[in-house]
């Protein structure tokens, strides 16, 4: 059989099981498979697959027909324009959270040296895309798991970025010396209360790590724990940006106002919900 039969025939068992997009799961399956590019999946499908990589190939179609997301099989995400690669202990990068990325870029790319605090940082997504764009920023990240941090100081390295960002084990603030401040405070922490999770798509429920979903009780625990420290930790004009949960805008929103913030404001999607939290000084 050759590559393009091979991924083909993949494409069609996709179509037939009503995957959303089946043509694009098929092809990034296959160029994973057979180690090759957009380009060259074109330029060589005449060749013959051998049985390796048809055994390959035919594992990933099953675990993609068992709903596991395509960046699971392959092992890395596309986002802000960069492949970042993924473990059991990362969170699957969402295109919503590029918004907190260009809010992010667009606040600090004025400041001459910004010094950023990414809290929760998974596999790096948030941070690296901002340092990828700034290059005289500097930055903390944290995260209280060690294969999550491993992932994210290798995409740091892929990227080039890893000599302005220290990535240290732990939750929240403390994994912060307490004499650090900081111009920019990103976060996408865990959102989803805990009953609610068992409510949540198959892809995400089965396959994002528990960790980063679970927000607690009420979906509010992160916030709550980054509140303590925050307003302290902010440099004067300085900004913290969130991602939150679709309807918990004003829940987050007074969280942050109790803390200390001044000035609180709450970006919504392109879908109209809630998204970001924005909160400053004054």
């Amino acid at each position: 059989m050759s590559i393009g039969l091979a991924w083909r025939q993949v494409r069609d068992r996709f179509r037939q099981a009503g995957l959303d997009t089946p043509e694009l799961d098929a092809r990034l399956i296959a160029q994973h498979v057979f180690g090759l590019d957009a380009m060259a999946l074109v330029r060589r499908e005449r060749e013959v697959v051998s049985p390796q990589w048809a055994t390959e190939l035919e594992r990933a179609a099953l675990r993609r027909l068992a709903g596991e997301p395509v960046s699971r099989i392959i092992g890395e995400r596309e986002f802000w324009g960069l492949r970042l690669a993924l473990n059991e202990a990362t969170l699957d990068p969402r295109p919503e959270t590029e918004l907190l990325v260009g809010d992010a870029i667009a606040f600090a790319e004025h400041k001459r040296s910004p010094r950023i605090a990414d809290l929760g940082t998974g596999s790096g997504a948030i941070v690296i895309a901002i340092l990828s764009a700034l290059p005289k920023a500097r930055a903390f990240a944290t995260d209280i798991s060690e294969p999550a941090l491993a992932a994210a100081k290798a995409n740091a390295e892929r990227h080039h970025v890893a000599d302005r960002v220290d990535f240290r084990l732990g939750p929240w603030w403390q994994a912060v010396p307490h004499q650090e401040l900081f111009d920019l405070i990103v976060s996408n922490p865990p959102y989803i209360a805990r009953e609610e999770i068992a409510s949540l798509q198959p892809e995400v429920r089965l396959f994002d790590p528990k960790a980063a979903l679970d927000g607690g009780w009420d979906g509010l625990e992160a916030y709550r724990a980054i509140a303590s420290q925050a307003a302290r930790r902010l440099n004067p004009g300085g900004l913290l940006l969130l991602e939150i949960g679709a309807n918990q805008g004003e829940t987050v929103s007074r969280i942050f106002s109790r803390a200390g913030f001044g000035r609180i404001e709450v970006q919504k999607d392109l879908a109209g919900l809630d998204r970001l939290v924005l909160a400053s000084h004054s």
